[in-house]
């Protein structure tokens, strides 16, 4: 104990701090940059690449003539799919309206035997499908890499999506 009346106090508030962003830093770090592919016409593929980047979620965006290629060579089967499609520098996929919160918990805790996420037939009131106040309720789908789905999430709110 009388050793830290010889250490100021600011000092071991500074040093408290530094080992918090380092913390801080290791968190964000597990976050990878998803490469988007959309339609160059799509607007709701827009306004879900800005939820991302307001939700800090680092993207590059990619304009197609046809998704189709792309989908099925990340295997996600025509039921799961959308109009957008976000792929983790680990491979991982997030098909369609995805909230970023959700995309940020699966990074940094992938599930095993899944490829990604889902939220199919673009849900109103899902982030980038917005309409006033109207919202309806959803689930985010776990994709699995044998072709099944089970939820990852039920989002009931529109508050829960942040």
């Amino acid at each position: 104990m009388q050793y830290f009346k010889l250490v100021p106090q600011w000092l071991l508030l500074a040093a408290g701090m530094i080992f918090q962003s380092f913390s801080y830093a290791d968190q964000n770090s597990a976050l990878s940059v998803l490469n988007v592919y959309k339609t160059p016409t799509c607007g709701c593929c827009g306004k879900w690449l800005k939820h991302l980047a307001d939700q800090n979620v680092s993207h590059k965006a990619f304009d197609l003539a046809d998704l189709s290629a792309i989908k099925k060579r990340l295997n996600i089967l025509p039921k799961y799919q959308s109009c957008h499609t976000g792929v983790s520098e680990d491979g991982f996929v997030f098909e369609g309206h995805v909230p970023a919160k959700f995309i940020k918990q699966f990074l940094q805790a992938p599930v095993k035997g899944a490829i990604g996420l889902s939220v199919p037939a673009m849900p109103l009131g899902s982030p980038g499908m917005e309409v006033g106040k109207r919202f309806h309720p959803y689930q985010v789908l776990l994709l699995k890499a044998d072709g099944s789905h089970s939820v990852y999430a039920e989002v009931k709110r529109y508050e829960e999506q942040f």
